[in-house]
């Protein structure tokens, strides 16, 4: 009898390393990705539906020339994760005809500067600014090279303290350089389709509110920013971030949100105090500081208070100067 129990539990051992083995293949397999194939050089137009992507820069990126790395997309819990970012895009989303208002906004998705949340914190965000007559730039940035288990790399970095530096200290000039192209992409095109040019403007997620607020602190005088609005945003020169010296709040009205729960990018120290920054400098701006919510929403619901952002934001960009209105 023993001897039958033992072989029965023998048995179940083996059967269950045996599925925990298939399991680890098959995620190992889902997150290693599909490779994203080089986007062309194809002209943006207006009258096309749909996201239409371009190459952000002519040649290969400065900064990144010698990058071997091959960028990969995957899909894993509903989301739709980029990694290896080399050759940085800007996708193009046009509201429908006769519906856009002439505002412009540049969407930086987050993803710890690991991937980027291309869905949740880009296209969705790019369809919901089209729905109220928005036209949206989903900004695909360039990111620190990683393998497979890139969520592992970016855990043990962002729990260690300093652990972060370096990858900062790498990709700040690098995403700087991005944002500030994108810019001055969508600013050369601006008549082209149909922007108001004093009413373009850029929202960034985590990672990607670091990007923002890096080109707000530098408003650049050929491509500035009018407006920024973060959601959940690390802060430069805040904790994991690089030192510098103090920014210089530029005159730029800010939209800022974010969850009380936040554990991962405390507001105090991240949202809260830009904000701070920029009432102490008597520029325009809006926080709303959420009971519940946590951190990387996005636009996913969650019957949390942060579930009301889109709808704030909207009247937010309603009340700053415009030639037409938003469609309600």
């Amino acid at each position: 009898m023993k001897i039958r129990w033992a072989r029965i539990l023998v048995c179940t051992l083996i059967a269950f390393v045996l599925v925990l083995s298939a399991a680890a293949l098959i995620l190992w397999l889902k997150l290693r990705g599909t490779p994203v194939p080089p986007v062309g050089n194809a002209a943006i137009s207006p009258g096309v539906s749909g996201p239409q992507e371009i190459r952000l820069w002519p040649g290969k990126a400065s900064g990144s020339e010698d990058w071997t790395q091959q960028e990969t997309e995957t899909h894993l819990f509903g989301e739709r994760y980029v990694r290896n970012v080399v050759d940085p895009t800007l996708t193009a989303w046009f509201p429908a005809p006769g519906t856009a208002n002439g505002t412009a906004v540049i969407v930086c998705p987050g993803g710890g500067f690991h991937a980027l949340y291309i869905d949740s914190e880009g296209a969705q965000v790019a369809r919901y600014l089209n729905s109220i007559g928005v036209t949206a730039f989903v900004l695909k940035y360039r990111l620190v090279q990683t393998g497979p288990a890139y969520f592992l790399d970016e855990f043990r970095r962002f729990k260690t303290p300093g652990g972060m530096n370096r990858v900062l200290d790498q990709l700040t000039p690098l995403i700087a350089a991005d944002g500030l192209q994108s810019l001055r992409i969508v600013r050369s095109h601006a008549s082209q389709w149909g922007l108001d040019p004093g009413r373009i403007g850029m929202i960034g997620f985590s990672a990607g509110g670091y990007l923002a607020l890096s080109l707000a602190y530098r408003q650049d005088e050929d491509a500035p920013l009018d407006f920024i609005a973060l959601l959940y945003p690390l802060a430069p020169n805040g904790p994991l971030a690089p030192e510098a010296p103090h920014p210089q709040i530029q005159p730029i009205p800010m939209f800022a949100l974010c969850a009380a729960d936040d554990r991962r990018v405390p507001p105090e120290k991240n949202c809260v105090r830009v904000y701070r920054q920029w009432r102490a400098a008597g520029v325009p701006a809006e926080l709303h500081l959420m009971s519940k919510g946590g951190h990387g929403f996005g636009m996913t619901r969650q019957n949390l208070p942060t579930d009301a952002w889109p709808d704030l934001f909207r009247q937010w960009l309603e009340s700053l100067p415009r030639q037409k209105p938003l469609r309600p």
